[in-house]
């Protein structure tokens, strides 16, 4: 059985099942592309609840997993070699999941190179712009009397969701009828801005029909509805 006692993060989340992918998460748009990835390619994983509330992003076991303190962050057991390999940040995670298992990646270059340019879009785009803009529409940041900054989240906000929307006519899923880790990415991101931030309105996402069609039938898969909830909050 592997052994993962050589990381320290397990001191503090042991590992019940240390042969199968460690997961350390929160149901955050970046926390579920994880899991709903896992739940997508049926590879076996054990998934450990990281508390912001209790600033445990931010503990030494954490951080040695992680140093940039945020989740998610994995230990896969049975990585290159056969030895354990610790990872963090979502798209280079999912590129190393949709690697290993050979699934919701294009086996061809041109294709393979195509969705990874849609993962780094999602990544360096629509992540941090619509992260902004739940933090001035949603929570400090609208007690903030100055609007520009939030007006410039807003702008660019729509800004993508026009290059995504005019991208996906004509196209089930964003590589045409192929789903991807690009979906597994963007997704999340968009169903968290018009429900969780609530700035549909703000950011007139009714202008953006493709957005919502593929976003309903997101939503709709199996996987979708499951990774949305892990980790699940503890019991009351």
């Amino acid at each position: 059985m592997t052994d993962l006692n050589q990381f320290l993060i397990t001191q503090k989340w042991p590992a019940q099942h240390p042969d199968r992918l460690q997961l350390y998460s929160l149901p955050t748009p970046n926390g579920v592309k994880v899991a709903i990835m896992l739940e997508e390619i049926g590879l076996p994983y054990e998934v450990h609840r990281v508390a912001f509330d209790k600033n445990e992003q931010t503990t030494p076991e954490f951080m040695s997993l992680n140093p940039n303190n945020k989740i998610p962050a994995i230990i896969d057991p049975n990585g290159p070699g056969g030895k354990p390999l610790p990872l963090f940040e979502s798209g280079a995670i999912l590129l190393y999941l949709a690697e290993k298992t050979g699934k919701l990646i294009p086996a061809d270059p041109a294709g393979r190179y195509q969705t990874i340019q849609w993962l780094m879009f999602q990544m360096g785009g629509i992540g941090p712009m619509f992260g902004q803009l739940g933090f001035f529409h949603k929570f400090a940041g609208r007690e903030y009397e100055d609007k520009r900054p939030r007006d410039r989240y807003v702008h660019e906000a729509k800004r993508l969701l026009g290059v995504l929307d005019g991208h996906l006519k004509g196209r089930d899923w964003i590589m045409g009828d192929e789903y991807t880790i690009a979906d597994v990415a963007t997704f999340p991101w968009v169903n968290n801005l018009v429900g969780f931030y609530d700035a549909a309105e703000i950011v007139g996402f009714d202008r953006f029909p493709e957005v919502g069609r593929v976003l309903e039938a997101f939503r709709a898969r199996p996987a979708v509805i499951e990774g949305l909830q892990i980790p699940r909050a503890p019991a009351a």
